[in-house]
């Protein structure tokens, strides 16, 4: 201080005297203190670690164990023989598996097949058509089996280390017990008559959309009621379909009873909507959101995307990454094939600390409805054989367990805040980084992640892929050795790395940094 203030020396002698190493210990170990207070008490909502971090696996229980009968009709599978897509997901790494709406499905104005609005004898009608003489959605679909059968499938997944969540779409079929229980919860016509449901510009004849406006406080409660009967059955993740076309507040009281009663239960929102609303969602509660990755395929889309995921607005929306769903199936996936799949698997599975896949990624069903970003033949209005056992041909489903097991190995993949785009100098290739520090990974060692994808499903490309390597914490005076979680080759990297890949070998390299 004495220096400080003595004019007789110059300005750079007089800071200097304040930043000697010694000065920088004292503030240290001796901060200082004046002018501080105590704030208010500040309230923090802090959630488990699947809240962000967790694998997704999606089927259909009446597919699953379905089969071809002697008369040639399809004999669908139920709950008891989904136990093997239990054993598919825990066998490819995934560590939830989520579930369409398992209630009774109406008959009146049931869709058929590929969403034709007359349904044949044998159509099983669509899972989001809710609500029968059978039951509403306190009810397990009779021919997938009783509430037991449930209780039992949810306990084979816990076994194996699987967790189950359940779509709750908040929509009825005209046969729905709601419908003459409570009329009033419904939106109707000038002429008197029930309205259909529309989510522009998909109309669902076979459905009737709730007004919330004439009891919104009852509807509460029976939402509340239900959903603690799945979570007493075995439940711990909700997936609401739709939730942007409900009010907001409605939810915010929902989730806000429903964990309060059972705190470790999660909600994904499946809203593809504009960003405020969203937000809105992701504030009332809802721990993950479905997003628009299925639509980012160039390389200057997902730079600006994966930055937007993984940047401020991971600390209240926790985007998930999925290729496809029962409603997408996009052209990139319809038009590059296996590497495609391939491709967006890689980019899924490390681009976001969420991602899931839809059973029937590994057997490529890639074949679009005319017209319509879906799958032809579409499983949600169709019980769906499959041959499982042809999988091994494509490579997707041993490519699937790889990611999820570089997942689960490093503490890297698990953050929406680490990511940084690496320059790449081809157009067809995007690379990125995943970077924790030792602090953070509870390991003690800092991971970090490389990934560079070749974005081209039908021809080769190459890429000088550059790393400041001084800006991650790499020596600067030798090379940095990397491993391909991939393929198991071991590299040496510098500051500018050449990179080939081409999709009939290698569409992706995932390297982690091999310590001295």
């Amino acid at each position: 201080a004495k220096a400080m203030e003595d004019k007789s020396l110059s300005a750079e002698e007089r800071l200097a005297a304040a930043q000697s190493s010694d000065i920088e210990q004292l503030h240290e170990t001796n901060p200082l203190r004046d002018g501080l207070s105590e704030s208010n008490p500040q309230r923090f909502r802090v959630e488990r670690p699947k809240s962000s971090f967790a694998s997704w696996y999606q089927f259909f229980p009446r597919s699953e164990g379905a089969y071809y009968g002697e008369d040639g009709k399809i004999v669908p599978g139920n709950l008891k023989t989904s136990v093997a897509g239990l054993e598919r997901a825990a066998a490819e790494g995934f560590n939830i598996v989520y579930l369409p709406p398992i209630f009774p499905i109406g008959v009146t104005n049931r869709k058929g097949r590929n969403n034709s609005l007359v349904a044949g004898p044998n159509d099983p009608g669509s899972p989001f058509g809710i609500g029968s003489e059978l039951g509403g959605h306190d009810t397990v679909d009779p021919q997938l089996g009783t509430m037991d059968d449930f209780k039992a499938f949810c306990e084979r997944a816990h076994e194996l280390g699987l967790e189950i969540a359940l779509d709750f779409a908040l929509q009825c079929s005209p046969d729905h017990p709601w419908v003459k229980a409570h009329p009033n919860w419904f939106r109707t016509k000038p002429d008197g008559t029930i309205a259909f449901a529309e989510n522009p510009p998909k109309k669902y004849q076979d459905i009737y959309p709730i007004d919330f406006n004439a009891d919104m406080e009852g509807i509460e409660k029976e939402v509340e009621r239900i959903m603690d009967l799945w979570v007493k059955a075995g439940v711990t993740i909700f997936r609401v379909d739709n939730p942007h076309t409900k009010p907001v507040r409605f939810w915010q009281d929902v989730i806000a009873a429903v964990t309060k009663k059972h705190p470790e239960v999660l909600f994904l929102a499946e809203a593809f909507t504009r960003p405020g609303m969203m937000r809105a969602l992701s504030y009332v509660g809802f721990t993950q959101s479905h997003c628009y990755f299925p639509w980012r395929n160039t390389k200057e889309e997902l730079e600006e995307y994966l930055e937007e995921t993984n940047g401020d607005g991971g600390f209240y929306q926790h985007n998930t990454f999925w290729p496809t769903t029962p409603d997408i199936l996009t052209a990139y996936l319809r038009d590059n094939g296996i590497a495609g799949h391939a491709v967006r698997a890689v980019l899924a599975a490390m681009g976001s600390p969420s991602w899931g896949i839809y059973n029937g990624y590994e057997l490529i069903e890639n074949k679009q409805r005319p017209g319509f970003e879906e799958q032809i033949d579409n499983e949600k209005y169709e019980v769906k054989v499959r041959d499982w056992d042809s999988t091994e041909k494509y490579g997707i489903a041993e490519l699937l367990t790889s990611l999820n097991k570089i997942r689960d190995t490093h503490p890297a993949c698990r953050s929406y805040h680490n990511l940084h785009i690496l320059p790449s100098d081809d157009a067809g290739v995007i690379a990125f980084l995943r970077q924790t520090p030792a602090e953070l990974t509870g390991t003690g060692k800092a991971d970090t992640v490389i990934v560079i994808v070749n974005l081209d499903g039908h021809n080769a490309h190459q890429s000088i892929v550059h790393v400041e390597l001084g800006d991650f914490g790499f020596a600067t005076d030798k090379p940095l050795k990397v491993h391909d979680e991939l393929t198991g080759r071991d590299f040496e990297w510098g500051y500018d790395n050449y990179v080939s890949l081409a999709p009939w070998a290698d569409v992706a390299h995932v390297l982690t940094v091999v310590e001295d």
